[in-house]
């Protein structure tokens, strides 16, 4: 991913999209708002938050490997207890905090909106900002992305897996999960059932009814299994192992149709796969390289066997059967 040294690199991130995507994450999705709303015991939720508390150092770092960080901004409402023990650390990487109040009942700061405007504005005032990294998963970018390619940036997209829509992701030039940024440790993956679900969930009126009626309503106790299944069940907004040969596939194509030679190169290739689907990650597919990903579909691509070993060249099979 080397990138020239003149690089000038704005981030931007939608802190409250963060946090709380984390926080599902690893508890559930939906608990932070079900978490706060109950208010019943936050020395739990304190203690939950710090377990879910986002590395901001990794995701500072990992932006400053495309370039100069020019302009580092983070919204988000700082009174917020979720958010106000972020602030000394971000201060100190230099982060801008743009103070974002609620503005109606259900919670909504406006945090989507003001980011791209901000972003738009700065597009047009500093020309020399070459690449845009959007630190947010919501849908409600992609629009944002897609302005910030017509005019002629690169758009880096970070998120937090199973909170980020899969068409931001194909809208950024190239993105990447919260949990793929190195010095990050992964989310462990929750497993369905009883043990998973925090005892606060019942509030004292419903544990007293289950109580009195134990022997009559066995069948009301699997509700929050059901519920973790259900998450467990979505689909993953990273490519299946199918729709990633599938698109090895279609680029392979693309990259021979466009090539008077019989063989193309591996970094070809997946340069290729990135620019029509940007959510492509080897590593997410459990393979250390692209190497090792391509040679996982040899029933399917051909690799030249007297290439250089830090050049490979490879095609689809059977189509330079014809070619010699």
């Amino acid at each position: 991913m080397p990138e020239p040294t003149d690089s000038r690199v704005g981030v931007y991130i939608d802190f409250d999209n963060v946090v709380i995507s984390r926080y599902d994450q690893l508890f559930g999705r939906g608990d932070f708002m079900r978490d706060r709303s109950r208010a019943t015991d936050p020395d739990a939720m304190k203690e939950r938050l710090e377990q879910a508390k986002v590395d901001i150092g990794a995701i500072l770092d990992y932006a400053s490997s495309f370039g100069t960080i020019a302009v580092s901004r983070a919204y988000a409402d700082w009174s917020a207890p979720a958010n106000s023990s972020y602030q000394r650390q971000l201060i100190n990487r230099a982060v801008d905090l743009a103070q974002l109040f609620q503005v109606t009942s259900g919670g909504k700061n406006g945090a989507d909106i003001r980011l791209a405007v901000d972003v738009i504005e700065e597009l047009y005032r500093l020309p020399d900002l070459t690449h845009v990294v959007l630190v947010a998963g919501d849908s409600d970018y992609i629009a944002l992305a897609q302005a910030s390619k017509r005019l002629g940036r690169t758009v880096i997209g970070i998120g937090v897996a199973g909170a980020t829509s899969r068409a931001l992701m194909a809208a950024c030039d190239e993105f990447t999960d919260y949990d793929e940024l190195p010095g990050v440790t992964p989310a462990p993956k929750r497993e369905p059932g009883p043990a998973t679900t925090p005892p606060k969930r019942r509030s004292s009126r419903a544990s007293a009814a289950q109580t009195a009626s134990a022997a009559s309503a066995p069948e009301a106790a699997p509700a929050e299994p059901e519920a973790e299944n259900e998450r467990e069940n979505e689909p993953d907004a990273h490519l299946s192992q199918q729709a990633a040969t599938d698109l090895l596939v279609r680029a392979l194509r693309i990259v021979e149709s466009r090539g008077d030679e019989d063989w193309a190169g591996n970094s070809q290739v997946k340069n290729q796969m990135l620019r029509m689907d940007s959510s492509f990650k080897e590593k997410s597919l459990g393979y250390k390289s692209f190497t090792a990903f391509v040679d996982s579909r040899s029933d399917v691509v051909e690799v030249k066997e007297d290439a250089p070993t830090n050049q490979p060249r490879l095609r689809l099979r059977g189509d330079g059967s014809e070619q010699g």
